[in-house]
């Protein structure tokens, strides 16, 4: 099975018409993405020029059936708390939301798709960073 974790950076580089994010995203058999990355999301649309069309292209997106939502729960924190402290200790601090997003893919077994680079640093996770 070829299950993905978009984050926020791939998602709105898909949203633009990024060939390798298409690709990824096709070529999937599932598509995660956590609250986190919604929010995020969300968050960037209020700021834009074009917020309704964004938030519609965004529902089109969550509604498809090889698309969820995967929640936050107790075993995500305890993930986000192994990958805090493996980075920390290495001294490569990524950004929280970013370690939320980390703990969801490893949670899952998904592999990260993803523009950011620092994500590569995380040993827990497979990263595809395009």
């Amino acid at each position: 099975m070829n299950g993905i974790l978009l984050d926020t950076s791939a998602y709105s580089a898909m949203a633009r018409g990024n060939k390798d994010v298409l690709d990824a995203v096709q070529t999937a058999d599932n598509i995660g993405i956590n609250p986190i990355i919604i929010g995020e999301l969300l968050s960037g649309f209020a700021k834009g020029s074009h917020e309704s069309q964004n938030l519609k292209q965004l529902e089109m997106f969550l509604a498809s059936v090889r698309c969820v939502v995967l929640p936050i729960i107790k075993e995500s924190a305890q993930r986000y708390a192994h990958i805090h402290g493996a980075l920390r200790k290495a001294g490569f601090p990524i950004p929280t939301n970013d370690l939320w997003i980390a703990a969801t893919a490893m949670e899952h077994g998904l592999t990260l798709v993803t523009l950011d680079k620092h994500f590569a640093r995380i040993p827990q996770i497979l990263c595809r960073l395009l």
